[in-house]
């Protein structure tokens, strides 16, 4: 494996490009359906190399340097990741852009981080015009509809002027800036530097026991979108590092999972809660094991279904905990993995971890609280996330007391075993995507009949969870016709897996004497809200 410690990531690729030349880097599988890349496509990483280096020159000669940002809606294509290798190489920061925001939550990206350009799809554009036409500071708009990886485009010069960094680029330079679901409304930036990320892809590729990484060895399928953490910097990385292959499906598919899984001779795979009992629920036939499949990766299986899918698919699923402030996973890797149980992992040299109470506390082994985590007691930040960008005050609160607060909640038992409890933030998980309740409840408060509203997660039997809305409305209707407006507001506003899957009408909601709302006790222990009356099934709404 290529090291890491003290390099910027274009040293890194350059090392890899020379190293693995021929090997396949960025494979795309086939698919008739699809509006590009009918037949597949697979980049190695000397063409890689050379579109870069041709992507990094356009750009540098036009004016782009260190200090710019550069946001990308390209959805899960290869050049999203060649044009963040070519990014890198200048000192831009990639900002990827999730192709499902709506106009609103765009303007709101591209405002917060001052991006310099955006670069987009054809079918996004009049989106992006709409959110650049909200803010003062508007970016270039620059459309690319790429059809193989030859050639970069051609890049238009800024606008604005920006200035560019007067300093130069070094390992803790800017190198990303993520949006993760924030707990009190809109996203916050998370800072991503270049020694994160590589250490990020370093700590990845060397878990070993049932998640040993081959040099050259391993080609890993993810259908898991690539403005993620987890494929756009975690794996990318992880391969990069060690000459290996990301394979990049559309998204997921149930009807083309195994014949893509065995077009691409994948010897690994991403999976997301949701997928295990979609596969489980599939008919058997031969081709569950008709494949090269040596590990899978993911977070969010039920335990009643690990045991099953193994014994039936034949290879080993590890389940992992990790965020994008924080570089290193945890990974149930080594046997006797706990596999009926939620459990994520042990602390490692290089990952501390502490449960807490409330008051920062640590609590005895097997009782619940928070998750805190750091590097170690010299260096708490080393490997972490630069910051919130513009929110130091947020930096500083998430990293109180020398340690980052995950907001997760768990129990660790005398071996030092992470289990996975719940989630302490006001964050609803729908298919692997984290939704910030406060924004929900932003859009909704907005609707002229909603007097108050209360957006709690409630449990999914597809996709974990789904987002439920409690609404008080100001002249007392309950009915289908208005809890469809509710959605509709904010299906218009806010990204489709946003809205409300359920909308619940309630007389009132419980609340303490500062008047803040306890979300546990709207419902009983024992209540299934989705039974009651007054509740409106909307999933079949949900669609991209």
């Amino acid at each position: 494996m290529i090291e890491t410690e003290e390099r910027v990531i274009a040293e890194a690729f350059k090392l890899a490009a020379a190293r693995y030349a021929e090997n396949p880097f960025l494979v795309v599988p086939s698919d008739p359906q699809r509006s590009y890349r009918q037949a597949g496509s697979t980049t190695n990483y000397r063409d890689a190399s050379a579109y870069v280096d041709a992507a990094a020159a356009q750009l540098s000669a036009v004016g782009y340097g260190h200090g710019h940002r550069v946001a990308v809606l390209l959805e899960n294509r290869p050049e999203i990741l060649l044009l963040k290798l070519a990014f890198s190489a200048l000192g831009i920061s990639w900002a990827p852009v999730n192709p499902d925001y709506r106009a609103s939550e765009i303007a709101y990206l591209l405002q917060d981080s001052d991006a310099e350009l955006v670069v987009t799809l054809p079918r996004h554009v009049d989106r992006v015009e709409e959110a650049t036409a909200e803010i003062e500071r508007s970016p270039t708009v620059m459309v690319y509809d790429p059809v193989d990886t030859a050639s970069p485009p051609a890049f238009p010069a800024p606008t604005r002027s920006a200035p560019l960094a007067n300093k130069p680029l070094t390992p803790q330079s800017e190198a990303s800036l993520l949006y993760t679901s924030g707990t009190t409304g809109r996203p916050k930036g998370c800072i991503l530097s270049h020694d994160y990320e590589l250490q990020m892809g370093a700590w990845y590729a060397s878990r070993g026991g049932r998640l040993t990484m081959r040099e050259q060895g391993e080609r890993v399928y993810n259908p898991l979108p690539l403005f993620h953490v987890n494929a756009g910097i975690i794996q990318f990385y992880g391969m990069l590092l060690t000459g290996n292959c990301q394979i990049l499906p559309e998204r997921f598919s149930r009807k083309r999972w195994w014949s893509e899984i065995r077009e691409t001779a994948a010897t690994g795979m991403h999976y997301l809660g949701v997928v295990i009992p979609v596969l489980m629920n599939e008919p058997r036939g031969p081709q569950e094991r008709d494949h090269d499949l040596r590990w899978g990766l993911g977070a969010g299986i039920e335990p009643s279904l690990h045991g099953p899918f193994e014994e039936r698919f034949g290879f080993p699923l590890v389940e992992v905990w990790g965020m994008t402030e924080m570089c290193r996973i945890l990974a149930d890797c080594h046997e006797p993995r706990q596999i009926n149980t939620r459990a994520m992992g042990r602390p490692q040299p290089g990952l501390e971890v502490r449960v807490v109470d409330k008051a920062d506390n640590e609590v005895p082994r097997g009782t619940s609280g928070e998750m805190v985590v750091r590097h170690s007691a010299e260096t708490p930040r080393k490997g972490a996330f630069s910051g919130y960008l513009n929110l130091p005050e947020a930096t500083e609160e998430a990293w109180r007391g020398g340690w980052f607060h995950t907001g997760d909640t768990v129990t660790q038992d005398d071996t030092g075993m992470i289990y996975f409890v719940d989630r302490k933030k006001n964050i609803i998980r729908r298919s692997g995507e984290n939704i910030a309740a406060a924004e929900v409840e932003a859009s909704l408060q907005a609707h002229a009949n909603v007097a108050q509203v209360a957006v709690i997660p409630i449990a999914d039997e597809m996709r974990d969870e789904e987002v439920m809305a409690c609404v008080i409305t100001r002249d007392h209707a309950a009915d289908d016709e208005l809890a469809r407006a509710l959605f509709d507001h904010c299906y218009t506003e806010l990204a489709y897996y946003k809205a409300p899957g359920w909308v619940v009408f309630v007389d009132s909601l419980p609340v303490t004497g500062t008047q803040k709302v306890l979300k546990h006790m709207i419902f009983g222990e024992d209540q299934d809200p989705r039974k009651l009356p007054a509740a409106h099934d909307l999933r079949s709404l949900k669609k991209r």
